[in-house]
């Protein structure tokens, strides 16, 4: 019997050759996972980080049967194979950074990954694109979709839709204006 297939949601961030890193994590998403949904690319200050370039941030989905424990693995070789080094430390610039927000109902420590990412509820460079290009889809622990989530998010952070191209099409275009989410 097959394994069942999931929705995978990961974020994935860039702030050392952006273009280039983020293009190459779509390219191997691609290859390994077949047809992705694509969120526009954000760019954002980085937080925690100084000196550094600002982030690309975008959310991709995908279905897929693979573990937890394997996608991790996956991710973590891709993120490595562009120079991240585990000893680096969340503070430093990142060439890739992946992370597992979602993968189908899963909730709670599964395979020492916490499902779904805390970060889907305090980071607007995650919640935003998820928002728009995933907004019918349901947080698997607060039961409430994310333009709803989106709606009722409340953290200051200044983030802004850039053009991006991948494969010669454009899969991101911009806004006229920078957008701040305001603090209430």
């Amino acid at each position: 019997m097959a394994a069942e297939k999931h929705r995978i949601l990961l974020g994935i961030g860039s702030n050392l050759q952006r273009n280039h890193h983020i293009a190459l994590a779509l390219d191997e998403l691609a290859r390994e996972f077949g047809e992705l949904d694509i969120s526009r690319v954000f760019e954002s200050e980085p937080v925690g980080i100084t000196g550094a370039e600002n982030f690309y941030n975008l959310v991709v989905g995908f279905y897929s049967d693979i573990d937890v424990a394997a996608l991790s693995q996956w991710t973590k070789q891709l993120e490595a194979a562009t120079g991240r080094r585990p000893e680096d430390g969340r503070a430093a610039p990142k060439h890739l950074d992946i992370d597992l927000l979602c993968v189908g109902n899963l909730h709670g420590v599964v395979d020492g990954i916490t499902l779904p990412r805390d970060e889907i509820l305090t980071s607007a460079f995650v919640l935003r694109p998820l928002a728009e290009s995933f907004g019918s889809e349901v947080h698997p622990v607060l039961a409430l979709n994310y333009a709803v989530l989106w709606g009722r998010f409340r953290q200051a952070q200044r983030l802004w839709p850039v053009e991006f191209q991948w494969r010669g099409t454009t899969i991101s275009r911009t806004d006229a204006q920078p957008t701040e989410k305001p603090l209430s």
